[in-house]
């Protein structure tokens, strides 16, 4: 069994002065839903055999939030192919993880995330796919199991989606209508 935890960078600044994209930060509120999801995830007890990130600052700066919410490292490899990556992008980040890894937690952003999700995932009538469908907020987790032991076997339909964790769900101050 292979489990697969996508997880959406937190909300953003976009009033933040930068010249690229990839420079942008989290805002206020972005850096306490991270926060939060990593509490959520070490009262959840979920662990990471590995991590790869992108490398864009707002992506560094939820790795760093959220490790402070788990109260431990990830210790993410950072992959530059994971900026705006799409779903058959981030799918062969999936293919080259280490065979001895039993989980893995991507951290990224969307729309790749949402449309991996929607691949990997069968199309069943009431299932939580059907809130991915809705959206995909920001630092939101979908956590995919697969029956396998082969990264390489993980393939479209073939997963189940055992999570979907958004911040409003761990805090309902972080929902979408509140500041």
């Amino acid at each position: 069994m292979k489990t697969l935890t996508l997880l959406r960078h937190a909300k953003s600044g976009w009033d933040d002065p930068v010249a690229r994209d990839f420079d942008r930060p989290l805002n206020p509120k972005g850096r306490r839903a991270a926060v939060a999801m990593g509490r959520h995830l070490r009262e959840l007890g979920l662990s990471f055999d590995r991590v790869i990130a992108s490398p864009a600052v707002r992506v560094t700066e939820t790795a760093a939030e959220v490790e402070k919410g788990l109260g431990r490292a990830l210790s993410p490899a950072w992959d530059r192919r994971l900026y705006l990556a799409s779903a058959p992008t981030l799918l062969d980040a999936v293919h080259e993880a280490a065979a001895d890894a039993r989980s893995l937690l991507l951290i990224g952003h969307n729309p790749g995330l949402e449309e991996l999700t929607m691949l990997l995932v069968p199309d069943t009538a009431g299932g939580l796919r059907d809130v991915v469908e809705e959206k995909y907020p920001t630092a939101t987790l979908a956590e995919i199991t697969f029956d396998t032991d082969d990264w390489t076997a993980v393939a479209a339909g073939q997963g189940t989606l055992t999570r979907f964790i958004r911040p409003r769900d761990v805090d309902p101050a972080l929902g979408p209508d509140a500041h």
